[in-house]
């Protein structure tokens, strides 16, 4: 066993959370942590379990697009049970449990940008998938999924070399999985219970936010707007200072920083 080798008990060990991470099924090779995660829940899994892969098969991003998660990496998708009027909530509570644990474990200093992407230099390092069903205005579950790249190398990767990091390439040597999955459960628990008490994550949220003040174009549905990415709302949504000086509110959709070229779900 090396460093880098991950286990279900290895996680477990001393993690100190209540629920996220008590139940851990690890995987060498799966399709998705997505879709095992979505077969766990319809069948009423603890809340906080943990699905994780050494590599992904068939790994998608937002709007189904192909990401790569070759073994190196983290890939993993924790099953939820929130209320409704918290789900918003949940890619910010992802993204800086991210953010945090990616600081704690290497000293980089990450950014986000909206709405799903974790950057170091500009390039993507991470990226969220947040899934949900609902019916009936109840939550049956909710699924974080993260993918961080953490020892890939992307040179051996053309097609997302330009557009993508790792955290080995960062800092020039390899990171400890295990430390870094541990860290983001707890992190990941931490401010999810918060969020449950009625704080906000929105503040720390909203100020690791690259993408605000910058020249945008937005693709939503069969829309493109271009304009500044003024602030966000408490809801999650982006508020886009058009041309001509009006605001519009966007709920869902895909940036490009217009000062950067264009990014991607590939990782």
């Amino acid at each position: 066993m090396t460093e880098t080798d991950l286990t279900a008990a290895l996680i477990r060990d001393g993690l100190e959370t209540r629920f996220i991470g008590q139940r851990v099924l690890h995987y060498p090779r799966l399709t998705t942590t997505m879709d095992r995660a979505r077969e766990e829940a319809r069948k009423g899994a603890p809340e906080g379990t943990v699905i994780i892969a050494d590599e992904q098969t068939a790994a998608r991003g937002r709007l189904r697009r192909t990401w790569l998660s070759p073994r190196g990496n983290i890939a993993l998708s924790v099953i939820l049970y929130p209320g409704r009027e918290r789900l918003h909530s949940l890619i910010m509570v992802a993204s800086v449990a991210v953010a945090r644990s990616i600081e704690a474990i290497t000293g980089l200093k990450p950014v986000l940008k909206w709405p799903n992407d974790v950057l170091i230099g500009g390039k993507k390092v991470c990226g969220i998938l947040v899934e949900s069903s609902v019916r009936g205005g109840v939550v049956d579950y909710a699924i974080i999924g993260t993918g961080v790249n953490v020892n890939l190398d992307p040179a051996g990767f053309p097609e997302i070399q330009p557009i993508a990091t790792s955290l080995s390439g960062e800092l020039g040597r390899e990171v400890s999985r295990l430390d870094l999955v541990r860290g983001l459960l707890r992190e990941m628990e931490g401010l999810y219970l918060a969020a449950a008490a009625g704080e906000s994550v929105y503040e720390d949220w909203r100020t690791r936010l690259t993408t605000l003040g910058r020249a945008v174009r937005v693709t939503s549905g069969e829309t493109t707007l271009e304009g500044t990415a003024e602030s966000v709302d408490r809801d999650g949504s982006l508020l886009l200072r058009l041309p001509d000086g009006g605001l519009t509110r966007i709920l869902a959709g895909d940036v490009t920083l217009r000062d950067q070229g264009p990014t991607s779900e590939a990782r």
